[in-house]
């Protein structure tokens, strides 16, 4: 019964909600970091093949593509060690809530801890709210042009075969290109060749892994926040009671 309950309240200790966000947030931003990454690289020669001709018309998106690329290399470092953090303190707050292990208390330093964690963690949802609405932009883009491609193809089968060169695609309205690129609009049975490139699926396929990476690590810093400030209010609470180290 000593091992027993040894290992009862060695798993009651931890903290099941903290450790649910921590796998989450990995593997978010595993997805997110990967999949942004790659798809970055693709849209790049996507753009290059199909909706620019001049080097100089894409230059501000290279660039911007260049140091996101650095960004994201970042991004995976400071959320592998701000998980650990988060984790080790949902560990903290767990045994000084349920008292596990003995004497342990709460002391007020650990608290001043986990208020700033909550804040810290409230900031950065807020962020990776705009992040995650970001990502959305170019699956719609690519939403969009498999829409139009599949609406060209559909003319082409029909007495309305003259009508598919007026279905284009413009990169340019969704700030992708400048609006002096050239051409930066593709229509008709172009844009329907493109579609049936590896390039475009590969480069569809992988906005969509961002896009739901960034879905799933919005989730986790949610859950985050959620699961410290319920543990703040119950340290805060004992530590009204006068139960301290």
């Amino acid at each position: 019964m000593g091992c027993y309950d040894c290992c009862i309240r060695c798993l009651g200790a931890v903290p099941y909600t903290s450790l649910l966000a921590t796998l989450l947030c990995y593997t978010g931003v595993a997805l997110f970091c990967g999949g942004g990454h790659e798809a970055l690289t693709h849209t790049r020669t996507f753009v290059e093949l199909y909706f620019a001709r001049d080097v100089q018309d894409f230059i501000v998106l290279a660039d911007f593509i260049k140091y996101f690329q650095y960004v994201i290399y970042g991004l995976a470092s400071f959320f592998f060690l701000y998980g650990l953090l988060l984790l080790a303190e949902g560990f903290y707050t767990t045994s000084a809530v349920k008292q596990t292990f003995g004497e342990f208390r709460s002391t007020k330093f650990g608290r001043c801890l986990s208020l700033t964690f909550i804040i810290l963690t409230y900031v950065l949802a807020v962020i990776w709210l705009v992040v995650f609405g970001f990502t959305a932009i170019p699956v719609l883009f690519f939403i969009n042009m498999e829409s139009s491609c599949h609406k060209v193809n559909i003319l082409s089968e029909t007495t309305l075969f003259n009508q598919q060169a007026r279905v284009c695609m413009d990169a340019r309205m969704y700030g992708f290109l400048p609006w002096n690129a050239v051409p930066g609009i593709v229509c008709g049975n172009t844009l329907a060749n493109i579609c049936k490139t590896p390039e475009f699926y590969v480069t569809y396929d992988l906005y969509i892994c961002a896009f739901a990476g960034a879905g799933i690590t919005l989730l986790a810093l949610f859950i985050y926040v959620v699961a410290t400030t319920y543990n703040y209010a119950v340290l805060r609470f004992l530590g009204r009671k006068g139960i301290r180290c």
